[in-house]
């Protein structure tokens, strides 16, 4: 097998980092190549989706891969996702992938290294963001010259202050989501407090409410939001794609993929292969984080809005 170190004639030669681009459209590579520009990375390689697993497979080194996906090129952005996540594994390269919020079942059910950057309909903000944070993971540092006079310095803040509040509300839980509150010792091991599914339904209507007379920025709260979803639909016996609890979070769904992200490696959620379609992933409440929420609900006894 050849390894391919060279670079195509069309390709940008500044001294950034390289990165190989692989799209599922014209206009999804133009995209792309924008964000990498702006961000002043250099472009590798740039090919469509069909060829991208073999043109990877056949890459001697990469810095990192950016795939855009705006459509669902079905077998080959399979494989191409696959190869991705398990290069990634390895510390091979770094890698984004920017999809459609259409696409958020197939592709997280592909992705399952939590290092590789998944954003959903991002702005030009969060784009450049996931580029960095990629970048960061190997150590190569921001690309981001001149970042103080973007015109997106602002929204990079905020995307900064997202990421620090997950980090923050996860090292609050470090103990594990089963450590009980006081009252909850008292509970004989395994005995764990019934919860109406009435309750949480009427809990999350009431949350809901409130943007009816508020701006919904202010009560942006994701991860109560899905442990909410998630214990509801554990009550219900229903099965919870990835896709629905994003939409559960009130949040954008790169933010939402980034909260499901982290508590999944924090041992709260669990991800599930659904067992009749390989192209979508269920998540569900781990063992504790219910038995945990269960008991919250019985210690607030009859729950105002929450």
């Amino acid at each position: 097998m050849d390894a391919i170190k060279t670079e195509p004639f069309d390709v940008s030669y500044s001294d950034g980092p390289p990165i190989l681009v692989a799209a599922s459209s014209d206009e999804a590579m133009r995209r792309a190549m924008r964000t990498i520009d702006t961000a002043g990375w250099r472009i590798g390689d740039r090919m469509e989706i069909g060829s991208a697993h073999e043109r990877i497979q056949r890459q001697l080194a990469a810095t990192a891969v950016w795939l855009e996906l705006d459509r669902d090129c079905g077998e080959p952005m399979d494989q191409v996702l696959d190869c991705v996540s398990a290069n990634v594994s390895e510390g091979r390269f770094a890698a984004v992938v920017s999809t459609t919020a259409a696409l958020i079942d197939p592709v997280s059910a592909r992705v399952q290294d939590s290092a590789v950057e998944l954003i959903v309909d991002a702005d030009d903000a969060e784009r450049t963001a996931a580029l960095a944070i990629a970048g960061a993971r190997l150590g190569m540092g921001s690309r981001l010259s001149d970042i103080a006079t973007d015109q997106n310095t602002e929204r990079l803040r905020q995307l900064s202050d997202e990421v620090s509040r997950i980090a923050a509300t996860l090292a609050r839980l470090s103990a594990g989501p089963g450590a009980p509150a006081r009252r909850a010792e008292l509970l004989p091991t395994g005995d764990v407090p019934e919860v109406s599914a009435e309750t949480v339904q009427g809990v999350i209507r009431a949350r809901r409410l409130r943007t009816r007379y508020f701006p919904e920025h202010l009560f942006a709260d994701p991860a109560w939001d899905m442990l909410l979803d998630l214990l509801q639909a554990e009550i219900a016996q229903l099965r919870v794609p990835v896709s629905s609890l994003c939409i559960a979070a009130a949040v954008p769904a790169t933010t939402a993929l980034r909260w499901l992200k982290s508590m999944v490696q924090e041992g709260i959620f669990l991800r599930r292969a659904d067992p009749h379609d390989g192209r979508r992933v269920f998540v569900e409440l781990a063992p504790e984080a219910s038995r945990a929420l269960r008991r919250y609900f019985a210690e607030v006894a009859t729950p105002a809005v929450i």
